[in-house]
């Protein structure tokens, strides 16, 4: 059961190592995408190029969807990004539900444990299995493995990793169910005061705070790029009308200036600076609203009088 990129390697791995999948459970098709065409979750895609028997229900305790996990009588259900269970269905195979979460658990719990730990400027993360039970990410640990962040990952290339480190750990899970050596632990006791969470990202989540610090803002920018990416508006001080700039990668630098947050400095023909408290952010690669991606050596070459402009997140 599963939706996007990072739940196909663990079915591939799966169906490399010769395990028997009896079905795959995922979304509806919905539109995406500027011109909302229709799009096939990644999963279905596989599943479709593989000839795997396919689900897509609309509710999962509609009865007719209950009544073909029932004949597909499987032995595990493995959930990789998809939906909350109900209990009808985590608890229908004889060996259990697991699900394997972008974290090292209990910390992170939620939809979006990449971009958080990235955002929290955190040093490690992992990879955990747990059985599901009725509470978001709560259930007993299966199996974790932690992996250093490097300094300048960013969301993309550290959903990459933990994708490939994810789908092994898959598999050692479902050996060690089928074996029946699986040894499920509690999770940690964890101060509530002490435990992070990772709620969905929103459009408040991607605004950038130019009265932030530098290295706050660096780790949202890598934390959410290159997709959907942090945001912020260009205004022009006579008013005209602004600009939404995705914001893609950056560098931090502190430095004592007395420029006001969001306003532009700009270095010769390639570097291009703003303002924050107690330093600048230096943008390396952004993109306008309806336009490619581009360095900010491209940004600027056809950028006039950055004094007139600034960054805001009030729009």
């Amino acid at each position: 059961m599963g939706t996007p990129e990072f739940a196909v390697a663990p079915l591939k791995a799966l169906t490399d190592g010769g395990y028997t999948i009896a079905g795959v459970v995922t979304v509806p098709d919905k539109p995406a995408g500027r011109g909302r065409q229709v799009q096939m979750p990644a999963v279905k895609t596989f599943a479709l190029s593989n000839g795997l028997p396919l689900a897509q229900p609309e509710r999962l305790r509609d009865e007719k969807f209950l009544q073909q996990l029932r004949l597909w009588n499987a032995d595990i259900f493995v959930v990789v990004a998809f939906r909350m269970l109900p209990e009808e269905v985590f608890t229908m195979p004889p060996h259990g539900t697991f699900n394997l979460h972008a974290s090292l658990l209990p910390q992170y719990r939620g939809a979006a444990p990449i971009n958080r730990a990235l955002m929290n400027g955190e040093k490690e993360t992992g990879v955990t299995t747990f059985f599901i039970d009725k509470k978001m990410d709560t259930g007993q640990i299966i199996f974790s493995e932690a992996t250093a962040i490097a300094a300048g990952e960013n969301a993309g290339q550290l959903h990459d990793r933990l994708m490939h480190m994810g789908a092994g750990l898959v598999v050692k899970t479902v050996e060690a169910i089928a074996g029946g050596y699986a040894r499920p632990t509690p999770q940690p006791p964890v101060p509530a005061a002490q435990l992070k969470d990772a709620p969905k990202i929103t459009k408040e989540t991607r605004t950038i705070d130019w009265q932030q610090p530098p290295e706050i803002i660096h780790n949202r920018v890598r934390g959410l790029s290159p997709r959907p990416a942090a945001i912020s508006a260009l205004r022009h001080s006579s008013g005209a009308p602004e600009t939404l700039m995705k914001i893609i990668a950056t560098e931090a630098e502190t430095a004592l200036h007395a420029l006001a947050p969001g306003a532009l400095c700009v270095e010769g023909k390639n570097t291009l600076k703003v303002a924050c408290r107690n330093g600048f952010i230096r943008i390396t690669e952004l993109q306008p609203a309806g336009k490619q991606a581009m360095t900010a050596a491209q940004f600027l070459a056809g950028f006039r009088h950055p004094e007139e402009y600034k960054f805001t997140s009030d729009f």
